[in-house]
């Protein structure tokens, strides 16, 4: 899935050395970190970065990596996969909202909208209300019917053009980039409306469903994209504006609407992907108040009652993808320390009062990696690459060597620093 979702493996970099401890009203204590981090903010990476405003991707990795292009086997490999997609994505035409053939109940074409990926017609009611089927996706949810599709391409095209003008420094891609972006949420003709009200909708028997504010986490890399181009001069600034002017719209949405605030309240890893979404949009929309409530929340909204002292996390294990899930939980709980890291708090090395830590559930995780047959939880199938993308981004966040992971390829290799990129 992970792969698939080219926008979620990102970067991280080891932490800096720590300072004096925050504290938010009662909430547990986050260790501060040293003022020199070089993430800042709203700004993020760009005062490292040559005015390139990433929040994930990090300029000293991608520089190495840049030095290593024609040198480094993986890397030469890697970067010559990304310019064929991004050549692709070249001749693709920009897709939006207004491509589906399925109308919203709205009436309005520019609302997402998409089906929930494990209910399926009831063989013995066709034209009744669809049925569950845990961990098996209906593959209609992928047809030109929906929207899924058409968003999940954006944002991989947005962040493949991104990369491939970074590596390059071929202008073609970045102002490719910008079209897509321009197409999906700046164009009057063509932008979505920033709301996510129609999305997993099960047909029969709902409109659409909290879960469905999940589709839109494939934005987080839309954001890095945007940034990654900014030397291109792709965005004026009115445009740049109405960007962090959609996501602030998109934010108050997910804040305030009922299907936002039932996301929000979920208790597994829908729970823990809203909370990086929503501090991710709200440092690129200039809402930092948004992105630390977030943060400073997150020990005892998520943690406590999510992450056990054993490491697991027992609101994935009962899914029939039990170890899958178990990953795509933790994924977003380390993108909301990457955001904590740009607002000066160390989640990474944060330990729950009864012991439960992004950390112990990442050694819980990395124990099974070649082990299969001991994990005692169903799972459909085995998560190997998500795994090894898991333990590649832990590496990077706890330092290099502590974890295990299969040898850098596409589309890591572009994204992390190997052995042999002089790290």
């Amino acid at each position: 899935m992970f792969l698939r979702r080219f926008v979620a493996a990102l970067l991280i970099a080891p932490l800096l050395g720590a300072g004096s401890v925050a504290m938010a009203g009662d909430k547990p204590a986050l260790t501060r970190l040293a003022p020199d981090h070089a993430c800042q903010g709203v700004d993020g990476y760009a005062r490292a970065f040559g005015g390139r405003r990433t929040f994930f991707l990090k300029p000293a990795q991608l520089s190495a990596i840049k030095a290593a292009r024609d040198s480094d086997p993986a890397v030469k490999a890697a970067y010559a996969m990304l310019i064929a997609r991004a050549d692709a994505a070249l001749a693709r035409k920009s897709g939006s909202v207004m491509d589906k053939t399925t109308i919203p109940l709205s009436g309005d074409r520019h609302d997402y909208l998409s089906i929930a990926p494990y209910w399926w017609p009831d063989p013995a009611n066709p034209t009744g209300p669809y049925i569950r089927r845990d961990g098996e996706i209906n593959p209609k949810r992928d047809t030109r019917s929906y929207d899924r599709t058409a968003i999940g391409r954006m944002g991989s095209d947005a962040q493949t053009l991104a990369l491939a003008y970074y590596y390059s420094d071929d202008v073609r891609y970045a102002k490719k980039a910008a079209e897509v972006i321009r197409t999906w949420f700046l164009d009057p003709a063509t932008a979505m409306n920033p709301n996510a009200k129609f999305a997993q909708a099960v047909p029969g028997r709902e409109d659409g469903r909290a879960e469905g504010v999940l589709d839109t986490s494939g934005f987080e890399a839309v954001i890095d994209a945007v940034g990654l181009i900014g030397p291109a001069g792709q965005f004026g600034p009115a445009e740049q504006a109405g960007l962090e002017g959609w996501f602030s719209r998109y934010i108050d949405w997910m804040l305030k609407s009922p299907t936002g605030r039932e996301e929000a309240a979920a208790k597994n890893n829908h729970g823990i992907w809203f909370d990086s979404q929503i501090s991710t949009y709200a440092l690129f929309a200039r809402r930092p108040e948004i992105a630390r409530k977030i943060v400073l929340d997150f020990p005892t909204r998520r943690i406590a009652p999510e992450f056990d002292p054993s490491g697991s996390l027992p609101a994935e294990l009962t899914r029939t993808r039990s170890f899958h899930y178990s990953i795509f939980a933790l994924m977003p709980a380390y993108d909301v320390a990457e955001i904590a890291s740009c607002l000066g708090y160390d989640l990474w090395n944060y330990s729950d009062p009864k012991g439960g830590s992004l950390r112990k559930s990442t050694d819980f995780l990395a124990a099974y990696r070649g082990r299969q047959a001991d994990w005692t939880h169903q799972e459909l199938q085995w998560p190997a690459a998500e795994l090894d993308e898991l333990l590649t981004r832990a590496d990077w966040a706890w330092g290099p060597g502590r974890y295990p992971h299969g040898a850098l390829a596409y589309p890591l290799a572009l994204q992390y620093r190997g052995a042999g990129q002089g790290s």
